[in-house]
């Protein structure tokens, strides 16, 4: 398969499942393995198109960033109450991140890894479904100071492929009383400056390595995940609304189980 659809392939994966609860990055480490292709290679790729995956959330969800941005000005409480607790939630992951860089892109090669924490992480989101006991925030601005630290804290989980952010942060969320839709709403806000941040350092420490080529595949996969993000988080919304997170955690105790049953039949 020549570079170009390979790119196409995955931007899709990215775009279907950076804000699911499924694990993006697992999910293109398994693709990466499943068709062959050179992990090594395309490791920044996976990482490099995400900025496709936050161009979707601002497209969505431009009204709320506009308020935001205008109620900062007029120092508005909600609004400096909202960037607050999108600062302190993305900080934790900053810190592990420029701590445990090296171990954490060693882990990005373990497609076993993926796996089984797909498969644990599905069965933490059947037990967080059934037990939280939540209340309606009425959006990210409302959430306090001491949840978002919690949540920021939850978020780092996701530093091992297969946990996934979203996931981590969306019950990390509800663990802490947060409701669906508000906890929903902050792992697609503070995907925001977790991804850029993931994108920029990859990219700064790939420099050297870059050429203009890779940089055509990378725009190619952060165009294709943009789209399909766009038409995922639409859509993901009205389920968990009208289904919750449970169709998630199957999916994913299907999928690492198929997963390690492939991989260990190789």
């Amino acid at each position: 398969m020549n570079e170009f659809w390979t790119a196409v392939i995955l931007g899709i994966v990215e775009g279907i499942t950076e804000y699911l609860p499924v694990s993006s990055t697992g999910h293109l480490i398994l693709a990466t393995e499943l068709m062959g292709f050179d992990q090594k290679a395309w490791e920044v790729f996976n990482i490099a198109i995400q900025p496709g995956a936050i161009m979707a959330i601002i497209v969505l969800y431009w009204r709320t960033f506009r308020d935001v941005t205008k109620g900062l000005f007029t120092l508005e409480k909600g609004a400096i109450a909202f960037i607050r607790n999108l600062l302190v939630a993305f900080f934790p992951a900053v810190l592990l991140g420029l701590a445990f860089g090296d171990t954490i892109e060693l882990m990005l090669g373990n497609a076993e890894l993926v796996a089984w924490a797909l498969i644990i992480g599905g069965i933490a989101i059947l037990i967080v479904e059934r037990m939280a006991v939540t209340t309606d925030h009425g959006g990210v601005g409302a959430v306090s100071l001491r949840t978002s630290i919690a949540i920021g804290l939850v978020q780092c989980l996701a530093m091992i492929p297969g946990v996934s952010r979203s996931g981590a942060t969306i019950l990390g969320a509800m663990s802490f009383g947060v409701d669906r839709k508000t906890a929903a709403e902050f792992s697609f806000f503070l995907a925001v400056p977790t991804l850029a941040g993931a994108t920029v350092y990859k990219l700064y420490k790939a420099r050297n390595e870059l050429t203009v080529d890779d940089m055509s595949l990378i725009g190619i996969g952060s165009i294709v995940s943009f789209v399909v993000a766009v038409i995922v988080v639409k859509a993901f919304v009205s389920v968990v609304t009208r289904y919750g997170f449970g169709p998630f955690a199957w999916y994913r105790i299907a999928a690492g189980s198929t997963a390690l049953v492939w991989l260990y039949s190789r």
